[in-house]
């Protein structure tokens, strides 16, 4: 078989999609991480069962867009609105399961041993899984937002190019754009709430000593709901997007992705938000161009990614952005 010899812009467009490809998946990463940073800069505790939230999410979204949107309700909206409407509904109900998962099996064992709500973490984690197992059973189910707009969202691309004698295409899919375009507007969203409203304040003075906030008049039990809604909320929007991007939504989807948030948030200082920003861009460049340029990167994805997390342990065990505990005495 001949290799087909490559021009510089076939070079370009290629690292160009892999770009395109990589931003998209780091955003989504980024989201769940930002979950995970979020409750451990409060808490210090790793919820486990984030990336199920996440899971739950998708599935929200999916029976928006079967039973309602594109469904047996048959709702004529245009199709930005039908988008928005899944995103908030996937949204609000992954909110809503954090919260109650923060009341029922977090908030009793506030101040027992680390190692109780861990282990809880982990149960809540199963419980969702098998949960989502029997009321949905193992089959792979299929986003229906496909059939949206006679599925021009997912197949027009906003730039398209090629190269020498059209054996490379550069597609910039309008799908991917608004992926990106939608994580960047949730974390500038974000990084204004905790900057500049009264919430935000609050979150940081429980985040810094949670005593001496509840001193100064500060519910920390609200903090730490709202906390847990607004990680939730940003989880439930990555399960959208994944559904979105690769059309199908499962049981056991949150695991993996839960591990690659956890560890985007380690590897860009769990408990920075910035840095959990980072460390998902960060994870999914490396999926992308791991899958582009390195052999057998598309089975091997994996397991680069989680090389970066023991080189980052090993050299900065803080991450890239975090900054180690100041010891109390």
């Amino acid at each position: 078989m001949d290799v087909l010899a490559l021009t510089p812009w076939d070079d370009w467009s290629i690292f160009i999609q892999l770009c395109v490809n990589g931003v998209t998946l780091g955003s989504v990463y980024a989201l769940i991480a930002l979950g995970y940073s979020m409750v451990y800069g409060i808490l210090k505790m790793l919820n486990f069962a984030h990336g199920d939230v996440y899971m739950i999410g998708s599935f929200l979204g999916y029976f928006m867009l079967t039973s309602g949107l594109d469904g047996p309700m048959n709702l004529a909206v245009p199709i930005w609105l039908a988008l928005t409407l899944v995103l908030l509904v996937a949204m609000l109900g992954a909110g809503l399961l954090g919260v109650a998962i923060e009341r029922f099996a977090y908030r009793p064992l506030r101040n027992a041993p680390r190692i109780a709500p861990l282990i809880s973490a982990l149960g809540v984690s199963f419980f969702l899984q098998n949960s989502a197992l029997l009321l949905f059973g193992a089959n792979f189910r299929t986003y229906d937002a496909f059939t949206l707009d006679g599925g021009v969202l997912f197949t027009k691309g906003i730039f398209e190019a090629w190269g020498k004698d059209d054996a490379i295409a550069l597609n910039l899919p309008l799908l991917n754009m608004l992926v990106i375009g939608g994580a960047i507007v949730l974390m500038i969203l974000l990084t204004l709430l905790v900057a500049r409203t009264r919430l935000g304040k609050a979150m940081r003075a429980t985040a810094f000593d949670r005593e001496a906030a509840a001193m100064m008049g500060i519910n920390p039990d609200r903090v730490i709901m709202a906390t847990f809604f607004i990680g939730s909320a940003l989880a439930g929007a990555a399960g959208v997007m994944v559904g979105m991007l690769f059309g199908q939504v499962y049981h056991f989807m949150g695991f993996l992705a839960g591990l690659k948030g956890f560890t985007a948030a380690v590897v860009g200082g769990i408990g920075s938000i910035p840095g959990a920003m980072l460390g998902g861009l960060l994870i999914g460049m490396i999926e992308a161009f791991s899958t582009g340029y390195l052999p057998e990167g598309s089975k091997f994805q994996d397991f680069y990614v989680f090389i970066l997390l023991i080189a980052v342990m090993l050299f900065r065990p803080t991450g890239l952005l975090g900054r180690a505990d100041i010891a109390k005495v």
